[in-house]
């Protein structure tokens, strides 16, 4: 899937203007703050670096590196400038200046780049691109507010070949570094689509095919009885609160994992590998 796609225009019709604040506000708005003089988001870690640097569709201002980061990225570096890649100069810095510019306690591992965010795709292109996969696999999270489980979620997403992740745009974290570095380079390769109103998303995502699956505990049949051969749609709710009653009443099925013990739940970004891994096992 190309990540920098833009927003699908019916009939050659130029997009719609867009609800809610644009990418840039999305993406700057969260670390801005603890970011100075950082014109987009700050993003910190070698993994999340070395994924923008080597990604032709991010826009970069600037990387900020101490000496031994520089060292650490040399092969990134490299393998830029062998596919020709524009990137601008490093900037160099101590771990002082980074511990500032950074939220506290972040593990930057002594690297920061300045960038500007991915163009965003709309869930019309999730559908578009799913045409030519008939097992697409996608996972949509209702109301999931923690950034690290979100980027956890993309990791495994990643991981398992899902194509995007689907939140809503209300009660879901901005796309700030903090999110980055638990993706861990993963918000480079697999799209994070915000919609408006997932119900209706969801019927986008059946009408095109896709199978929704929620999960909860509450589902009768596991997901490893479940037909998920084909194109799916792994629905799972925050922590606590889990699916919402209207998100439960649009899948096509709630199911559940076959967890037991003391502790019969697990963390969304748990649950959402263990059931990336149960319908990879599955095909």
């Amino acid at each position: 899937m190309t990540r920098s796609k833009k927003p699908f225009a019916p009939h050659g019709q130029p997009p719609a203007p867009s609800k809610g604040p644009s990418p840039s506000q999305r993406e700057s708005r969260g670390d801005r703050s603890s970011g100075r003089g950082a014109q987009g988001v700050l993003l910190y870690g070698l993994h999340p670096v070395s994924a923008a640097w080597l990604n032709p569709e991010r826009r970069i201002h600037r990387l900020i590196a101490t000496e031994a980061g520089r060292a650490a990225l040399e092969p990134v570096l490299a393998q830029a400038k062998a596919r020709g890649l524009q990137r601008p100069g490093l900037m160099p810095a101590d771990r002082n200046d980074l511990d500032r510019m950074l939220p506290a306690g972040a593990v930057h591992q002594g690297v920061a780049l300045d960038v500007a965010p991915l163009e965003e795709i709309g869930i019309e292109d999730i559908c578009a691109e799913a045409d030519s996969d008939p097992s697409a696999l996608i996972v949509v999270l209702d109301q999931v507010t923690d950034p690290h489980n979100v980027g956890a979620v993309l990791r495994s997403a990643s991981a398992f070949g899902a194509k995007a992740v689907v939140v809503t745009e209300r009660n879901a974290p901005e796309t700030t570094g903090v999110l980055a570095k638990s993706a861990s380079g993963a918000l480079e390769s697999v799209p994070l689509v915000r919609v408006t109103n997932l119900a209706r998303a969801l019927a986008d995502l059946q009408q095109a095919g896709f199978w929704t699956v929620g999960l909860a505990e509450s589902g009768k049949s596991t997901l490893a009885q479940c037909n998920l051969t084909g194109r799916t749609a792994l629905v799972l709710g925050a922590e606590g609160a889990g699916l919402r009653r209207l998100t439960m009443e649009r899948c096509d099925i709630i199911a559940r994992l076959p967890t037991q013990g003391p502790v019969g739940s697990l963390n969304v970004s748990n649950a959402a590998a263990v059931a990336l891994y149960e319908v990879a096992r599955l095909r």
